[in-house]
């Protein structure tokens, strides 16, 4: 009897071994559930990825930056920052070094690097073409000559420059195309100038980044920017993502009511697709087609997306959409 009531203890003895096993790999001297602030404290920078000698540095930054906490107050030696930004599904990436933004009569360019650097680019320019320059103030962004006047200012996205040049408050597209041609071709090894600190003091304001809402049934995107500096971003990154037919294509722009029209297949649907395949039935109809519209809201712009048709967009769909074209601006 004995050697029975034995035998199937030592079932159980393996068991416990795994139980035990998993639960320690589990806990940590805190507790159960590790606190990921904690892996900020002694985050360094890993060393950096070497590009080939093919790429232009330039249109490269990090992706995942270890926190900056100078200047933020720490409790318990802990500073109360946000993690870096995920890459999100709606990124673009391999972005050209200068590209152009427009909307109506109004039209300038986006340089992927910092205003620091894209200062001194400008200056080369007005140098090369001999532009009599009148005036200069640095710590705004400005610099007047006798044929146009050029003003430099942080772009919606962090690390991107807007650059435009003006003739009576007129885009002058002779001159974007120009200043486009000499920014592709800059040299990649120029550094910053003195002015970096004036354009640190430029940024926007990071206690009030890009923020996807819900109010009731609708979900809404909120962008500390212009309405129309919204829309000329929204619009570029829509004409390059948005390609695929049957899946998520634009079909319509209108900058005179800040509205896209485009053809949208949510999650979702795609799921429902799946079956719908197996049992042969038809997906061509499968796909929304959605109104999202740019909103002015004082200093704010508010990004709405709507169905056109009688079937209403799903709280999911709205979200997923909405998501989407928020990370075209961060």
């Amino acid at each position: 009897m004995s050697s029975v009531l034995e035998q199937r203890a030592l079932k159980w003895i393996p068991l416990a071994l795994v139980t035990a096993v998993a639960l320690a790999g589990c806990a940590r001297d805190e507790g159960f559930f590790d606190d990921r602030n904690l892996d900020y404290v002694d985050a360094e920078p890993a060393s950096p990825l070497v590009l080939p000698d093919t790429r232009n540095p330039q249109r490269y930054r990090d992706i995942l930056p270890v926190p900056d906490v100078s200047g933020q107050r720490a409790q318990d030696g802990i500073a109360d920052v946000r993690p870096p930004q995920p890459l999100t599904i709606g990124r673009i990436g391999d972005e050209d070094y200068v590209t152009n933004r427009e909307i109506g009569d109004r039209r300038w360019l986006v340089v992927a690097a910092d205003p620091s650097r894209v200062w001194p680019q400008l200056e080369g320019f007005v140098r090369q073409r001999g532009l009599d320059v009148q005036e200069r103030r640095a710590s705004e962004g400005v610099l007047v000559t006798s044929q146009a006047a050029f003003r430099v200012q942080p772009a919606l996205r962090e690390g991107a420059t807007e650059v435009r040049c003006e003739r009576d408050g007129q885009s002058m597209a002779s001159c974007l195309d120009a200043l486009e041609g000499y920014l592709s071709n800059a040299a990649s090894s120029q550094t910053a100038s003195a002015t970096a600190s004036s354009w640190n003091a430029q940024r926007q304001d990071s206690d009030t980044p890009i923020a996807l809402r819900q109010r009731g049934d609708t979900w809404e995107v909120v962008a500390p920017f212009e309405a129309d500096r919204v829309w000329a971003d929204v619009h570029h990154y829509l004409a390059k993502d948005f390609d695929q037919a049957d899946e998520r294509e634009l079909l319509a722009a209108d900058p005179d009511s800040r509205t896209f029209l485009v053809s949208y297949l949510s999650r979702e649907q795609r799921d429902r697709s799946l079956l719908q395949v197996v049992t042969f039935t038809d997906t061509s109809e499968l796909a929304q087609e959605i109104r999202v519209t740019v909103e002015s809201r004082g200093d704010e712009s508010v990004l709405r997306a709507e169905a056109t048709g009688d079937q209403p967009l799903s709280e999911n769909a709205q979200r997923e959409l909405l998501e989407r074209i928020a990370s075209y601006l961060r």
